[in-house]
């Protein structure tokens, strides 16, 4: 697959429909996957000094607030499309005490520009409904520092496996398109 083909089966309308559909809350699935994703923070020698939070609003806001409470002292980037909503949902309030270090961090995560460098990009849920995976594992590459590092989770060949099953047992299409195998992933992230 070449940085510009798309992903087969993946209708690049809709997967833009889900990215801009409104919501109150991100979504339980992805929220749990965070949670996971953040227990294994704690595994790192070296904390991140600065991270990037790639899609907050589908990718878990509350799963954000735990990574800025586990590294309080570093910087934090956001890239979202829907950029002011995603900068405002990522802000945390300055609370009462009277604390000039809660003060700097609550006026939140600074938006990504293009040349910010961090330590960590953080994107969960986000690869397996992006239609151009390589160039957007191209993007990510470009902002990551040398011996940064990339936390992301995405759906793979097993997820929906019983649902697939119920949907082809009645004669209707497949639920989602066919999600890429973990293997296929590490070759691309090589390969980029």
């Amino acid at each position: 697959m070449s940085s510009e083909s798309p992903v087969p089966g993946l209708d690049p309308v809709a997967a833009q429909r889900w990215h801009d559909l409104a919501r109150a809350a991100t979504p339980w699935l992805h929220e749990e996957v965070a949670s996971r994703m953040v227990e294994r923070l704690k595994w790192f020698k070296e904390p991140p000094t600065s991270w990037l939070h790639w899609e907050p609003l589908t990718g878990g806001l509350q799963a954000h607030q735990q990574i800025r409470l586990q590294l309080p002292d570093a910087v934090c980037h956001v890239a979202a499309k829907r950029l002011p909503e995603a900068l405002q949902a990522t802000r945390e309030t300055a609370g009462a005490a009277w604390n000039p270090l809660s003060w700097v961090r609550a006026r939140g995560p600074q938006a990504v520009s293009p040349d910010t460098r961090v330590s960590m990009l953080w994107a969960n849920m986000a690869l397996h409904m992006e239609p151009r995976p390589q160039a957007l594992i191209k993007r990510w590459h470009a902002h990551i520092q040398t011996n940064g590092f990339l936390m992301f989770s995405c759906l793979g060949p097993d997820s929906l496996r019983e649902l697939r099953a119920v949907y082809a047992s009645h004669g209707w299409p497949d639920p989602a398109h066919a999600f890429t195998d973990m293997h296929d992933w590490g070759d691309m992230l090589v390969h980029n």
